[in-house]
């Protein structure tokens, strides 16, 4: 029962920060319907903007987070300035072809600036794990739970609250009458990509402090995974991402611990294929008819 709860925890762990990842994905495809697949390898930006505050202009830890958070947005904007407005009117298979080419140039220019050789992620919590009988919770595994709960709350309610977050519903429900209505589409659509970068910037500070480690084909395997537990929970849907990532991660955790940890990716994919089969429109999505 204590290797069970442990691995639970652990699973937990890993699976706020692939939800935290999968929230970006999330927020573009239902607005713009783009599988931003360079959204990953914004994350290994945002750990290596850490490397370098950190171990060579020695600043303090909370401007560093700001700072990487910043950079992430940054990067996040001029991608989509950049890449996927020329797009916007072309084919869907245009824009997906673009990400995964932004995702390769990212991954190399990361190869040809920082070199291969991964890198220690020089942050750490200096903190006693918390003791719940013969349990032993790590400092960084309660933040990660933490935030990424918080973030998915404040999240939610800013897009059914604020005046934002009704104009990015607007747009994700029909882009032509939220121009007829006013709306700036493309600040709303920049903002957006703001937003899910900076969850991103967060989440490599989260994922650094888990695994201590940063290269630049760090943000890859995070990337896909957390893609694929915004399809298991329902892509588009906020609530869904956060579902999806604590799916992933404790059935990722628990096949490590009782089957095999060569078969815990294909033990991941496998359920996603199951739901997919019952349910196409993910765990908490809706089925919708399109005419044709």
């Amino acid at each position: 029962m204590v290797l069970f709860l442990n691995q639970l925890i652990n699973g937990l762990h890993v699976g706020s920060i692939y939800a935290l990842i999968a929230l970006g994905y999330t927020m573009v495809y239902g607005i713009v319907r783009l599988i931003n697949f360079a959204h990953g390898d914004i994350l290994m930006i945002g750990a290596y903007t850490a490397v370098v505050l950190v171990t060579m202009l020695k600043l303090p830890i909370a401007l560093v987070v700001l700072l990487v958070i910043l950079v992430c947005v940054l990067f996040g904007v001029f991608i989509e300035r950049v890449a996927y407005k020329p797009l916007r009117s072309s084919p869907r298979i245009s824009s997906l072809i673009t990400a995964i080419g932004v995702s390769m140039l990212l991954q190399n220019l990361a190869l040809l600036v920082f070199s291969p050789t991964p890198k220690p992620f020089p942050i750490a919590l200096n903190m006693r794990p918390l003791s719940i009988g013969p349990l032993q919770v790590s400092a960084s595994t309660i933040l990660t739970i933490i935030v990424s709960a918080a973030l998915m709350v404040l999240l939610q309610t800013f897009i059914a609250k604020s005046r934002s977050g009704k104009a990015m519903r607007a747009v994700s429900e029909d882009y032509n009458a939220a121009q007829l209505m006013g709306i700036n589409v493309n600040n709303t659509i920049t903002f957006t990509f703001a937003i899910g970068c900076a969850l991103a910037g967060i989440g490599s500070l989260l994922y650094g402090l888990a695994y201590s480690s940063v290269s630049p084909t760090l943000g890859a395997l995070p990337g896909l995974k957390a893609f694929i537990a915004a399809v298991l929970g329902g892509i588009g849907i906020i609530p869904g991402a956060m579902l999806g990532g604590l799916i992933m991660g404790i059935a990722e955790s628990l096949t490590k611990a009782y089957i095999s940890s060569r078969l815990s990716d294909a033990v991941v994919y496998g359920i996603l294929i199951i739901v997919l089969l019952f349910k196409p429109s993910g765990l908490l999505g809706r089925g919708t008819r399109e005419k044709v």
